[in-house]
């Protein structure tokens, strides 16, 4: 099994910036692939980007490509968004999210099968 759980969101000035943290516990993230997706009131949940756990990877949806940037820390099992020059329009409920073992990242929550429980980015005009 893994847990997962995310910190850091909170209230930002538009053209500012934030760092969510997704600490993961459980079994070996080694041979994973851990996501970020987001969700605002009303729309389907979206995503932003993985990480490919082992190389280090990384995608990123269009919308935020330049913007955010997620990292990790292997000594920590914790994944990082970097998020800056946020807009209002990044305003929802971010999750984390993990495949299961052996499986590659992508960009459906279908791929993976752990999440969050999810921490609320406000970005104010």
């Amino acid at each position: 099994q893994v847990q997962l759980a995310e910190s850091g969101g909170g209230l930002v000035q538009a053209g500012g910036s934030l760092r969510l943290s997704c600490a993961a516990s459980g079994r070996t993230f080694s041979s994973r692939g851990m996501g970020w997706f987001r969700q605002a009131p009303g729309k389907e949940r979206e995503f932003v980007g993985h990480i490919n756990w082992s190389s280090g990877s990384t995608y990123y949806a269009d919308s935020v490509k330049g913007r955010f940037t997620i990292s990790r820390d292997n000594a920590k099992n914790t994944m990082y968004l970097q998020m800056s020059s946020l807009k209002s329009e990044d305003t929802a409920v971010y999750y984390c999210a993990a495949t299961r073992i052996g499986s590659d990242p992508g960009t459906s929550a279908t791929r993976f099968g752990y999440w969050g429980q999810g921490t609320q980015v406000t970005v104010s005009s």
